[in-house]
C-alpha cells in the first residue's frame, strides 16, 4: 500500500470525479503524431548448434507483433477509449501493412499515415529462445530504420494534414522516438494546437510553447544540464524546464518515487508529488511512459485538474508495467485499481 496520508485523503476527497472523467474518455478525439515503430517478437525452441556459425538453431514457434515506439501511444489512447487519428510515417514494407492493419483493427484514424517509399517502417525485431521446459531468452534484436530524414515534400505533406486534422480534435500528442517524423514543419503545424502534450526523448526546446511536457527522470535530466538528487534539485528542475519550454505545465515521472507535477501560474509555481502506486510487481516498464500520456491526455480532455489526470495515468502505468512487453491497459481495468487503492486509503 502506498502510505501517503495527505495524498489519499485528497484521493478520497475526489474519487467521485476521478470515476466520472473515466467514463467520459470515450467522448475524446485526439490526434496523435509519431515516430511509428512495429514491435516484432520471434519465439523458438533451440534445437542444436549450427554446423555454418557457432549460432542457435530455432524451431520457429510464433510471431506476435504490436505497436512500438510512438504507435504505442495510438494504441494505448485507443484501447482506454479515446477516438485516435494518427499521423506518421510508414515503409512500403510488410511491417507497414502489418502496423497499419492493427490500427484499423483498433478503430484508428489511419488516414494520417504517410508512405515514405525510400524509408523502412522502423522494426524491432526480438528474437528469443528456449529449451525444453526452460525460461524464454531474448537472444538477439535487430532493428530496421533509416538515419534519412523524410523528404521535404513528405514533411510538408504530413505537416498539411495536421493543420487540416487542428480544428477537429481535442488535443494533439507528439509522441517523438528520435526516428524523424517531428521536423520543423511538422512540429510548427502541431503547436497550432491549444492543447499539445509532447513526450520527447531529447531537445525539449524544440517544441517550446506545447501546453504540457512528460519528461523521464534521465530526460528531465538532460535536459536541465544537472542531476536531480533530492527535493532542492527537484523543485529547480520544474521551475527551469518550464521557463525552458515555455510551457504551463511540467510532469516529471520518477519510477518507483513516482511522479512530480509543476504548473506556472505567471511568476509562481505550483508543485505536487503522486506516490508510485505499484512498487513491487514491476516485470517491465517497456512503454509505460505512453501510458501515461494517454491517460493523462484524455483526462485532461475531460476536464480534469492537472493533478487528476497525473493521477489517471499514474494508476494505469501501474498496470501496464505489471506485464512483459509493451502492453496497454483499459478504463475497467483502472476503475477496478482505484477502488482497490480507495480501499487501502480508507
Amino acid at each position: 500500500m502506498v502510505k501517503h496520508s495527505a495524498f489519499f485523503s485528497e484521493l478520497l476527497a475526489n474519487a467521485d470525479r476521478l470515476f466520472n472523467l473515466l467514463n467520459q474518455f470515450e467522448t475524446v478525439n485526439v490526434l496523435v503524431i509519431g515516430d511509428l515503430t512495429l514491435d516484432e517478437f520471434l519465439t523458438g525452441q533451440v534445437e542444436r548448434i549450427s554446423r555454418e556459425a557457432p549460432v542457435l538453431i530455432l524451431r520457429h514457434e510464433f510471431t506476435r507483433q504490436i505497436p512500438g515506439g510512438g504507435a504505442n501511444a495510438v494504441y494505448n489512447l485507443a484501447k482506454l477509449g479515446g477516438n485516435v487519428k494518427v499521423a506518421g510515417f510508414i515503409g512500403l514494407d510488410a511491417q507497414g501493412d502489418a502496423l497499419k492493419h492493427i490500427f484499423t483493427d483498433a478503430l484508428i484514424n489511419t488516414h494520417g499515415i504517410i508512405i515514405d517509399g525510400d524509408r523502412p517502417t522502423v522494426t524491432k525485431t526480438r528474437i528469443a529462445g528456449h529449451a525444453r521446459q526452460s525460461v524464454t531468452q531474448q537472444i538477439v534484436r535487430v532493428d530496421r530504420k533509416s538515419d534519412d530524414l523524410p523528404t521535404t515534400e513528405l514533411q510538408s505533406k504530413l505537416a498539411d494534414y495536421i493543420q487540416e486534422q487542428i480544428n477537429t480534435v481535442d488535443a494533439v500528442v507528439c509522441s517523438d522516438y528520435g526516428d524523424g517524423v517531428f521536423t520543423s514543419p511538422v512540429i510548427q503545424a502541431a503547436l497550432k494546437h491549444h492543447q499539445v502534450i509532447v513526450d520527447t526523448q531529447k531537445d525539449l526546446f524544440r517544441f517550446a510553447g506545447a501546453t504540457l511536457f512528460t519528461p523521464n527522470l534521465p530526460e528531465a535530466e538532460q535536459a536541465v544540464g544537472y542531476s536531480i538528487k533530492d527535493d532542492v534539485t527537484l523543485q529547480q528542475a520544474g521551475r527551469d524546464l518550464l521557463k525552458l519550454t515555455q510551457a504551463k505545465r511540467i510532469l516529471i515521472t520518477r519510477g518507483e518515487d513516482g511522479m512530480s507535477l509543476f504548473q506556472s501560474f505567471g511568476d509562481h509555481v505550483e508543485s505536487w508529488h503522486i506516490p508510485a502506486f505499484n512498487r513491487t510487481d514491476v516485470f517491465d516498464v517497456t512503454g509505460a511512459g505512453d501510458t501515461v500520456v494517454a491517460a493523462l491526455t484524455l483526462a485532461l480532455c475531460c476536464g480534469g485538474t492537472f493533478w487528476d489526470a497525473a493521477v489517471l495515468g499514474n494508476l494505469a502505468a501501474s498496470l501496464v508495467i505489471r506485464q512483459f512487453g509493451t502492453a496497454t491497459t483499459s478504463v475497467s481495468e483502472i476503475r477496478t485499481a482505484l477502488k482497490l487503492l480507495l480501499e487501502e486509503g480508507a
